[in-house]
């Protein structure tokens, strides 16, 4: 499955990683890579955790 990580910065500095096609999954980050790596793990135990009976 592909899924979509937008990312964006805040005000603050620091940034903001989610996944459009998982409501719920988002991350922060003090870079963009880093908030993108933790929304993707996020997004992938989401999904491991759905296919479990």
């Amino acid at each position: 499955m592909k899924f979509t990580i937008e990312h964006e910065r805040e005000e603050g500095g620091r940034w903001l990683a989610e996944v459009p096609e998982l409501p719920g999954v988002l991350a922060y980050g003090a870079s963009s890579d880093e908030a993108m790596a933790k929304a993707e793990a996020l997004a992938l135990r989401v999904l491991v955790d759905r296919m479990r009976p």
